[in-house]
């Protein structure tokens, strides 16, 4: 496994950095630990995922449920740092759309 997720919260503002692969056997380590934070009501979160250098649909399927629970409960989430690559793919799927997302524009995975 190839991925790495360190997510701090205080006074209902999740900040979180996510490293490395999200694929189908990195997927339930990610949504295991969102999944803590998700029911918050007013979640306040900004995930960093300037590091991660592959995902595929199994990884936009964690975050999409996420982002739906959270916003179900009032609260908001942005994905911040995305490569070229990984703003795409949330851009072809219609999910850069509805998503609050901010790319760096470097080239990557």
């Amino acid at each position: 496994m190839n991925i790495q997720v360190d997510l701090t919260e205080s006074n209902n503002i999740l900040e979180g950095y996510i490293g490395g692969e999200i694929d189908a056997h990195t997927a339930p380590v990610l949504r295991g630990k969102l999944e803590n934070y998700q029911s918050h009501q007013g979640l306040e979160a900004e995930l960093d995922l300037s590091d991660v250098n592959y995902m595929d649909s199994t990884g936009l399927g964690v975050f999409v449920a996420f982002y739906k629970s959270v916003n179900s409960n009032g609260g908001h989430v942005k994905l911040k740092g995305l490569s070229v690559r990984l703003k795409r793919l949330f851009d072809i799927t219609g999910l850069g759309d509805i998503m609050d997302i901010e790319s760096v524009g470097k080239e990557g995975n």
